[in-house]
């Protein structure tokens, strides 16, 4: 199995490969340029890797949440892979895998992934680790950072979260953004459990560009 992972729900746009004998993965930070970055990012992937479009097995992308456009190239990306090639795609929320490198920190216990949604929001999802593996304990969403309980902010906190609102996030952990790397260690781990891993965005809310039609209803 030769896995390509890509995500464009955070400020990095970050894509990897994985596999038996392989493991490269390349990200750059830019929270407005995905449809531009994204595809180069690619191929410099398979470059790095020596490998090829053709050898690549499997598709995985991160569903989000994050901001519509970005968000929203990812997923578009990795379906039209997939199609041109017949392969599967798979979809993990992308806070899971930030999840990932949180709980190798945090270990044991209960913390927060808290990445930004703009709008001065925050999308989050609460988990626990459990000898450094991840359990999701509530579904993703998206609030102020302000309408969430005091106890909730005050866990080990990754993402943007902190660093946009600091005050409100006191125990900040050194993790900002999706790595491609995690996400298709994440998947690799699903598919040999069998997991379901459908590719189902979550937007959570409406986008922020509205048709004429749209406009004219509002």
């Amino acid at each position: 199995m030769l896995l390509l992972a890509l995500d464009t729900s955070t400020t990095a746009i970050t894509v990897a490969l994985r596999g038996p004998g392989t493991s490269a993965e390349v990200s750059v930070l830019d929270a407005r340029g995905h449809s531009e970055r994204l595809a180069p990012l690619v191929l410099d992937v398979l470059a790095q890797a020596g490998r090829s479009a053709e050898e690549v097995t499997d598709v995985v992308v991160g569903t989000g949440p994050g901001p519509f456009t970005g968000l929203r190239v990812g997923i578009v990306t990795g379906l039209v892979f997939g199609h041109a090639r017949g392969l599967p795609v798979h979809g993990i929320c992308s806070l899971d895998a930030l999840a990932v490198d949180a709980a190798s920190q945090v270990r044991d216990g209960e913390f927060l992934v808290a990445t930004d949604a703009r709008r001065k929001e925050v999308y989050w999802v609460r988990y626990l680790a459990v000898d450094g593996i991840p359990q999701a304990l509530s579904e993703p969403a998206v609030d102020r950072p302000a309408e969430l309980s005091a106890d909730l902010r005050a866990l080990p906190t990754a993402g943007r979260g902190p660093v946009l609102f600091p005050d409100l996030f006191p125990e900040p952990l050194a993790l900002l953004d999706v790595q491609a790397g995690s996400l298709a260690g994440l998947a690799l781990r699903r598919l040999a459990d069998g997991v379901p891993m459908p590719v189902e965005p979550l937007y959570l809310r409406r986008p922020d560009a509205l048709t004429t039609a749209e406009r004219g209803r509002a």
